[in-house]
């Protein structure tokens, strides 16, 4: 896409963005917890939540995936036999917002992750280096990085960790398996959730 048609259609979809309230974590599955952040998530190398992705995190550059950690409180903690994480864009220019991926599969001991872990271990059973699996993103890819449309302002990239109380059914640890499928898969199942945001923008200089 030429930069001009990209900032054709970011004068045309200026006002598509935010589309928050139908991000993963408005689903049925969080019914009570939606505005109850206990997990807390965080990007060492990066900084505090809604901090600029430099160009490494970006499809612009490496496209790395941000290492990421997170801590739940004791009650829930205690609890936990799986982890999912989704990572999502609200601000694209689309009813909904795009999915950049979805890994289910993580084991309760496991409370953070880096770029190398999203390295393919055994695509036949689309598990990771990291010891987890992936599901299908928007194209289908493993992890889209970030690419906002060109001058379409900044965008948030939400990356949402949900503790589970029960782990996913196997039958779902597969590279077709989609957010919708997840979003009902673990209705009932959630102990308890939390995001880190990270934000980037693309400028026609």
């Amino acid at each position: 896409m030429t930069a001009i048609i990209e900032v054709t259609l970011s004068w045309l979809f200026k006002n598509a963005k935010g589309r928050d309230e139908k991000s993963f974590y408005t689903r049925p599955a969080f019914a009570g917890l939606k505005d109850k952040r206990e997990i807390i998530v965080s990007a060492p190398e990066i900084g505090p939540t809604n901090s600029n992705l430099s160009v490494e995190y970006t499809r612009d550059g490496a496209g790395k995936f941000p290492a990421l950690t997170w801590e739940a409180p004791p009650h829930i903690a205690s609890e936990v036999k799986e982890w999912l994480l989704v990572s999502e864009d609200p601000d694209a220019p689309l009813p909904t917002p795009i999915c950049h991926g979805i890994y289910g599969g993580i084991p309760p001991t496991k409370t953070n992750v880096e770029s190398a872990d999203f390295e393919v271990q055994d695509q036949s059973k689309a598990l990771l280096k990291g010891g987890f699996h992936y599901g299908r993103s928007m194209n289908g890819n493993i992890y889209i990085s970030p690419r906002p449309l060109m001058d379409h302002g900044p965008h948030r990239y939400f990356f949402e960790v949900v503790a589970l109380k029960e782990p996913l059914d196997p039958s779902l640890l597969t590279a077709a398996t989609t957010r919708d499928q997840i979003a009902g898969a673990i209705v009932g199942k959630v102990l308890g959730w939390g995001m880190w945001v990270g934000v980037a923008e693309r400028k026609w200089q």
